[in-house]
C-alpha cells in the first residue's frame, strides 16, 4: 500500500532559476531568507557595493559568474568576472584597488579551456589596471557543476566628491544612459541556443570605472548610478525608483536599442528593457548639469552613445513609466521571472 500523501508541489519550497534573475523573485529571496539569516536588514538600500565598515571611502563588492556558454561573441566568463566586479565598485563611485578570483571547476573540464578563460581574466584585469591579489581553486566531481563557475571580490576607493546611491535620486533629476542596451543578453542567448545572431551582436562587456571617473567634476550632483545587468534597465530603474521614493519617466524614442537587438527581441518575444547588459550604466543627475555630464560621457569611447532617456518626478512614486512611440504610457514593471537564465 502506498501511504505517500499526495501533497501538491509548492514552488515556494525550492530555489528557482528566477531567484537569480535580479528581479522580483531575487528581492523576495533576499528579504525573506538571505538577510534574516545573516542578521537584520541593513539600514538603507541594497547597492551594487557597500562601504567597508570603518574603512572610510573604501568600497567592497563580490559577484559570482555562471554564464553559459563560457565563451560568447565579445567576451567570456573570465573577462566578464573582472568587468562585473569592477563595474559594481564603480556604481558606488569607486575605482578598483584589488580583486580576488575564485575558481570552481568541474572534473573533466579541459585544461586548455581553463587556461584560456584565466588568461582572459588576467588580460581584463591588466586593462582595467587592477591587480588580482589572491584567489582560490576548487574542483568538484562530474555532474556536480556545469563546467566552470568564477567568483570575484573587489576592493575600491571612492573618487573624491562622488557618493552615488540608489536612494539619492530626486524629483527633477535627468536620467542618462551611457550606451546601447540589450547587447550582452542577446549575444549570450543567441550563442547558447544557436539562433544565428552571433555575427550581428556581440556582448558589450567592458569596465566602466573610467567613464564614472569622468563624472567626478560634477561631484554631489551625480545622485545615482546603476549598471543594468540582470533584469536589464527595467530592474535598475525600478530599484532606484523604489529606494529613492521617486517616479521615473522614460521615452521609448530615446532608448538606444540596436537594430539587431530589436530584431532578436521581436523574434524571441523579449522586451529589450529586461535584457541584461554588461557595458553601460544609468545615471541620475541634477538637471542643471545633465548636458555637461552627457558631453563628459561622450568624450570617452565607452560613452560615445550616451543619451538622456528621461527624468524623475514626484508623480507615481516608486513606479517607472514609459512614454511609447505612439504617445501612450505604460508601466515598466520589475521583472518577475527568469526569461534569460545563466546570462552572467
Amino acid at each position: 500500500m502506498n501511504i505517500d500523501c499526495p501533497v501538491p508541489y509548492s514552488e515556494d519550497d525550492v530555489v528557482q532559476l528566477g531567484h537569480g534573475a535580479g528581479g522580483r523573485l531575487t528581492a523576495e529571496l533576499l528579504d525573506r531568507l538571505v538577510l534574516p539569516a545573516l542578521g537584520r536588514r541593513p539600514d538603507g538600500p541594497l547597492e551594487d557595493a557597500a562601504l567597508l565598515p570603518g574603512g572610510g571611502e573604501l568600497v567592497v563588492s563580490t559577484d559570482s559568474f555562471v554564464v553559459s556558454p563560457l565563451t560568447f561573441p565579445g567576451g567570456d566568463i573570465g573577462s566578464l568576472a573582472v568587468h562585473g566586479t569592477v563595474n559594481d565598485l564603480a556604481m558606488r563611485g569607486a575605482l578598483p584597488l584589488a580583486l580576488t578570483l575564485a575558481v570552481i571547476a568541474e572534473e573533466g573540464l579541459p585544461l586548455a579551456e581553463l587556461r584560456s578563460v584565466l588568461d582572459s581574466a588576467g588580460k581584463a584585469a591588466q586593462q582595467a589596471d587592477v591587480p588580482v591579489i589572491t584567489g582560490d581553486t576548487k574542483v568538484v566531481g562530474r555532474g556536480a557543476a556545469d563546467r566552470l563557475f568564477l567568483n570575484t571580490t573587489g576592493i575600491g576607493r571612492r573618487v573624491p566628491g562622488l557618493a552615488p546611491s540608489s536612494a539619492r535620486a530626486r524629483a527633477g533629476d535627468a536620467v542618462l544612459l551611457s550606451g546601447p542596451i540589450g547587447l550582452h543578453g542577446t549575444a549570450v542567448l543567441s550563442t547558447r541556443e544557436g539562433l544565428g545572431f552571433e555575427t550581428d551582436i556581440a556582448s558589450d562587456t567592458r569596465p566602466l570605472h573610467r567613464l564614472v571617473r569622468a563624472l567626478a567634476p560634477f561631484g554631489d550632483a551625480v545622485h545615482s548610478l546603476r549598471d543594468p545587468t540582470r533584469g536589464g534597465l527595467a530592474a535598475s530603474l525600478n530599484e532606484i525608483a523604489r529606494d529613492a521614493g521617486v517616479g521615473v519617466e522614460i521615452a521609448e524614442s530615446a532608448l538606444p536599442v540596436p537594430s539587431a537587438v530589436a530584431a532578436a527581441c521581436d523574434l524571441l518575444g523579449l522586451d529589450p528593457l529586461i535584457v541584461a547588459n554588461e557595458g553601460c550604466f544609468v545615471a541620475f543627475v541634477a538637471p542643471d548639469i545633465a548636458d555637461a555630464a552627457l558631453l563628459a560621457l561622450r568624450a570617452h569611447p565607452e560613452g560615445a552613445q550616451a543619451v538622456r532617456i528621461g527624468h524623475c518626478t514626484t508623480a507615481h512614486a516608486a513606479r517607472v513609466e514609459l512614454r511609447t512611440l505612439l504617445g501612450a504610457r505604460r508601466v515598466v514593471d520589475m521583472p518577475s521571472g527568469e526569461q534569460l537564465p545563466r546570462i552572467c
